[in-house]
């Protein structure tokens, strides 16, 4: 058994930084902060979320658009509409946001204060950078768009951090996936994992890049890497 609710984890200007939270009826469990892709908190990542509930967990998903004009779920089908938003987002004030959504977790009763960050598209972005800069045991990251926009960070992360790249990305070169790789030499923290033949969107079921057999190598990784904070 377990509980949903949509929490709000702090307010300005008059908007709300919502949230979806999954968690075990009872008892306390690890955190895990789920961020979404450019379409905001879909079905797909609130189903994830009380998957991992189901499993333990204290799934907190934020809604990262919150300071957006439009903060809700754009329509898979609406991709011009989800790129213009993610063309505007603040990812300084994004870092305070993660930060923001790390602490309530932490606080909460549910949660047995350790937490980990996984995140997809421009949410693999979100949770490198939780990982580098809001003091989380653990990242990991899914065809993150940008992260060689920090490579100083994949040299310093302190955390357990996983990048997974499916090397027939459309939207993330492999150019930008070898600076990524050649940053993180060195780091015993940071492993980067390459999918021959998966493209961008892989992970998800029901999308046309679903790529099951990247799903279920990536999946064995991060359960492994997720048991480390039981």
């Amino acid at each position: 058994m377990i509980h949903t609710e949509r929490p709000v984890l702090a307010s300005s200007g008059g908007k709300s930084f919502d949230s979806y939270l999954a968690r075990p009826l009872s008892g306390a469990g690890p955190g895990l902060l789920i961020f979404s892709e450019m379409w905001g908190v879909a079905e797909s990542k609130t189903q994830m979320a009380e998957d991992y509930a189901r499993r333990g967990w204290c799934a907190l998903a934020p809604n990262m658009f919150w300071r957006s004009a439009f903060t809700g779920v754009v329509p898979f089908e609406e991709a011009d509409k989800a790129w213009q938003r993610l063309n505007a987002f603040d990812w300084a004030r994004a870092v305070d946001d993660a930060r923001t959504a790390a602490q309530w977790l932490r606080a909460s009763p549910h949660c047995t204060g350790k937490i980990a960050a996984i995140g997809f598209c421009m949410g693999g972005r979100t949770a490198f950078l939780t990982g580098a800069h809001a003091g989380i045991d653990a990242a990991i990251s899914l065809y993150a768009l940008g992260i060689a926009k920090h490579l100083p960070e994949l040299a310093s992360i302190g955390c357990p951090t996983q990048l997974h790249y499916g090397l027939n990305d459309q939207h993330i070169p492999k150019s930008e996936i070898d600076a990524v790789a050649g940053a993180a030499t060195g780091n015993r923290n940071v492993e980067v994992h390459l999918y021959p033949g998966a493209g961008h969107g892989f992970f998800t079921a029901g999308r046309p890049a679903y790529y099951p057999e990247a799903v279920v190598l990536a999946t064995a990784r991060i359960d492994q890497l997720l048991a480390t904070l039981k």
